[in-house]
């Protein structure tokens, strides 16, 4: 394919931090300067980064000893989508403005050839965005949640797993001293895999996901019955994004100034008192709760997640050589391969992720028939 020669590229990191995003970094710069002697530009930040033109050069020294840690050396940003950005006008009011161009004209102005953007659904919308701009942009699909479309596992979720897993562990033993039932809160706003993953490994005797809307009288009769056979202690993992059959999920609060501005959080907490208001007279149970939260984001990247995400830092530069814009680095079937990012964050307007939807749990998949044949309930 005909094209100009590569001489710099960029490198930014968006969204939420998470497990082996310092593992990608560490393979595109050192691809990019031992396979193909690029330089690389890396923006503080996100997308701020790259609108206020804050970098750093990066050569192998920059990625020396970050290959197991967890988060971004970059840093990042989840409140910057430069298509819908909020300044102040005139009189001092916050408006949302398009500043992209001056995101566009710091790359021509540093020479930047190609583009690395490594994020979720909203990094990646700006990512198509910035591509019908005509920046040479390879996208990196990021989260914990293992939500994505297109691709079949995102680096971080496996760590996260670890994490879930052994938090379970940790309360297993709480809840068995104690006769209690224990819940452990997970994130998962819209699709359940964390929960679903690490509850089973975790050994958890109910799980209550964003995809299967739960009946709590189901719930409190698994837990009745563990009672009367002697198990006098139930472990409950629970999303962030569950919800009862005639509810809703539950909401932390709202910030206004995020694209995405809901911030869920609670669910255990409500799940528990409701529980426990309808099992003190039967069992005379206490139930209590636990928020995982950051945790599962953060601390040592696991093997699996340092292998994979070496191996998409490194198809990524491979893309960029071989002229594959405007597309994402995908796995599918164990394998490397691109695919528009428009088929993952949909063709829509500006700003707009209109695919549908997330990558999302089958509730009628192996894995959770898997579970329900081993005993674990999802309260439908």
């Amino acid at each position: 394919m005909n094209q100009t020669p590569i001489k710099r590229i960029g490198l930014l990191t968006g969204g939420g931090d998470c497990s082996g995003l310092n593992a990608v970094i560490r393979a595109v710069v050192r691809t990019a300067i031992l396979k193909y002697q690029y330089e690389v530009i890396g923006f503080i930040g996100g997308y701020y980064g790259l609108y206020h033109n804050n970098y750093i050069k990066m050569d192998l020294s920059t990625v020396s000893g970050i290959f197991h840690q967890g988060g971004t050396i970059l840093k990042n940003s989840n409140k910057d989508n430069l298509f819908s950005y909020r300044v102040r006008d005139e009189d001092g009011n916050y408006v949302k403005k398009d500043v992209s161009n001056v995101a566009y004209e710091n790359l021509q102005k540093l020479g930047i050839d190609a583009l690395v953007i490594i994020g979720g659904d909203g990094t990646l919308t700006s990512a198509r965005d910035f591509a019908r701009k005509g920046v040479k942009v390879v996208g990196i699909p990021k989260t914990i949640d293992n939500d994505v479309p297109a691709t079949d596992i995102t680096f971080g979720y496996r760590t996260a797993l670890d994490h879930i897993m052994h938090a379970l562990d940790a309360i297993h033993t709480t809840a068995f001293s104690h006769d209690r039932v224990m819940i452990l809160e997970v994130m998962g706003r819209n699709s359940g895999w964390l929960a679903l993953e690490g509850g089973l490994a975790g050994s958890a005797d109910v799980i209550l996901l964003p995809e299967i809307p739960y009946d709590i009288n189901k719930v409190v009769a698994k837990i009745v019955e563990r009672y009367n056979r002697g198990s006098k202690f139930s472990i409950l993992c629970v999303s962030e994004g569950c919800r009862p059959i005639d509810g809703d999920v539950t909401v932390k609060k709202i910030v206004e100034e995020s694209p995405d501005s809901v911030r869920l959080g609670g669910a255990g907490e409500q799940v528990a008192m409701v529980l426990e208001k309808i099992l003190k007279p039967i069992t005379g149970q206490e139930v209590r709760s636990t928020n995982l939260g950051y945790i599962q984001r953060g601390g040592v990247t696991n093997c699996f997640d340092r292998v994979i995400s070496t191996r998409y830092g490194t198809y990524a530069v491979d893309m960029i050589a071989s002229g594959e814009f405007g597309k994402m680095v995908a796995v599918k079937h164990d394998k490397m391969v691109p695919v528009p990012i428009e088929e993952v964050v949909g063709s829509g307007e500006v700003g707009e992720t209109s695919h549908g939807g997330s990558k999302v749990v089958d509730p009628n998949g192996d894995l959770v028939q898997a579970a329900k044949c081993i005993g674990v309930v999802f309260g439908d």
